[in-house]
């Protein structure tokens, strides 16, 4: 006898209730092979359910398998469908589970990068992608172009034009998923194992892992207050390109004078090379306007990589590149094979967004909410930890550093800051190429915090550091 039952309060089929028990019955062995199964107007008056259900439920086992029909003997269970289930790993229970939930929820995060999530303009985003849903035409439901929507890159060509002196033509940006895609095309599109790419030291550990990947050999040059010394570029390399993050050096924060930037392209234009230029978070300068970029100096030597995730939400995977021409097409090639393009609707909502200066309104509040809570990572660390502490690299973004007297930032302090007083931090040295240099000082993100977070997370810190 087949014993099932079939609960109609489910949000479950009763097709998929019999599919699912029978498959469950035949995979754990409690219907051997061979075994002969109900008719089916038997077991639809067994279950009070229509012939139908049966029929479908049966149908699908045979189609995946698992039960064979021989003519005029009936339907069996076939040969080969019991697979041996072993114990499940996962046997937290339910009060378990929320546990460690309550647990990671009490942890204070200082990580770098992340917006304010809750300030996302959910209600005009919302309205905004209603409406290019209901109003966009059927074809832009299929497969679209590589290089992004023609909407998005016209408007923010003309943002960034705007706001950061970019010089470029819609024809020269590659909507990506997210600036990291846009890191990795960037790989593929002009490293091979051996070549020779120039970085900032310390640079984030992201960059150095893609670029490693794509075999090449990683040249280091220190940074200062003022980011990269250009008086230690070497000479003697034949860089693929040079990588900068020149509005706000990551992690400690510089600013690339005008000076140093004239260097660095001369430089690049003596050994014939290009320059890759990171601009992450610049909108969030908190006195005055953002930097103008490097690109808009030499168009066709720059590179110019940006995010929408710091500005709005990581959750957007929206990013982009500016080429030079020579390298447009070769991009858009790469970027149809690695994932044939960046979700359109989304595309068109942001193009949206930025052509009724939404974008724009949405920076200026957040420049505010930014600026004070970073005024109050830097009050509560002078009340914590007087002059034992340094703050530098807070003119722009969502972090700052803050180096400390004869503390080393190892691996297990930092494991043990987390594990006794649940406090997330970043230590600048796992981003440092030259090690040794930078172990007493740590990068605080405060952009999804709150007030209250950040003098609790800095009262931990000083507790544990005690």
């Amino acid at each position: 006898m087949l014993w099932l039952s079939i609960d109609r309060t489910l949000d479950v089929p009763l097709i998929r209730q019999v599919y699912e028990q029978i498959r469950t019955k035949i995979l754990n062995g409690e219907l051997a092979a061979g075994e002969c199964l109900p008719p089916t107007r038997e077991l639809a008056s067994n279950l009070g359910v229509s012939r139908n259900v049966i029929l479908e439920a049966y149908e699908q086992l045979l189609a995946e398998g698992y039960i064979e029909t021989r003519p005029g003997s009936g339907t069996f269970v076939a040969e080969g469908a019991y697979l041996h289930q072993q114990e499940k790993t996962d046997s937290q229970s339910f009060l378990e589970r929320q546990q460690i939930k309550e647990e990671i929820n009490d942890i204070i995060d200082f990580r770098s990068g992340i917006p304010a999530l809750n300030m996302f303009p959910r209600q005009k985003w919302g309205q905004m992608a209603k409406q290019v849903c209901a109003e966009t035409a059927h074809s832009i439901l299929g497969y679209d172009n590589p290089e992004g929507r023609i909407e998005l890159r016209y408007v923010l060509s003309q943002y960034l034009k705007r706001t950061r002196g970019v010089e470029c033509h819609p024809d020269q940006l590659v909507i990506t998923s997210g600036a990291t895609q846009a890191f990795s095309l960037l790989a593929k599109l002009l490293l091979s194992p051996g070549d020779e790419v120039i970085v900032e030291d310390p640079i984030t550990k992201e960059i150095q892992t893609i670029f490693s990947l794509s075999g090449a050999v990683i040249c280091p040059v220190p940074v200062d207050e003022q980011g990269m010394k250009m008086d230690l570029l070497p000479s003697d390399r034949k860089p693929s390109f040079i990588f900068v993050t020149p509005s706000h050096q990551f992690p400690l924060g510089g600013t690339l004078p005008i000076q140093r930037r004239i260097q660095l392209i001369q430089f690049a234009r003596k050994v014939d090379c290009y320059i890759v230029e990171d601009d992450y978070d610049s909108e969030f300068r908190h006195q005055g306007a953002p930097i103008h970029s490097l690109q808009g100096l030499d168009p066709n030597r720059v590179i110019y990589i940006g995010t929408f995730s710091k500005i709005l939400s990581p959750a957007l995977r929206l990013g982009y590149l500016i080429l030079p021409p020579a390298l447009i097409k070769r991009c858009q090639d790469l970027k149809w094979f690695t994932d044939l393009h960046t979700p359109s609707l989304e595309q068109l909502t942001l193009a949206r967004f930025i052509d009724e200066r939404h974008l724009e309104r949405h920076i200026r509040k957040m420049k505010k909410i930014y600026k004070a809570r970073r005024d109050h990572v830097k009050k509560c660390l002078i009340e914590q930890f007087g002059d034992t502490v340094k703050i530098f690299g807070d003119s722009t973004g969502l972090h700052l550093v803050a180096e400390f007297q004869n503390i080393v930032f190892l691996d297990q302090v930092v494991n043990e800051i987390m594990k006794k007083h649940k406090v997330k931090i970043y230590p600048v040295e796992v981003h440092a190429i030259q090690k040794g240099i930078h172990q007493n000082k740590i990068i605080l993100g405060y952009g999804n915090l709150t007030k209250e977070e950040i003098a609790e997370g800095i009262f931990r810190l000083r507790q544990a550091l005690n």
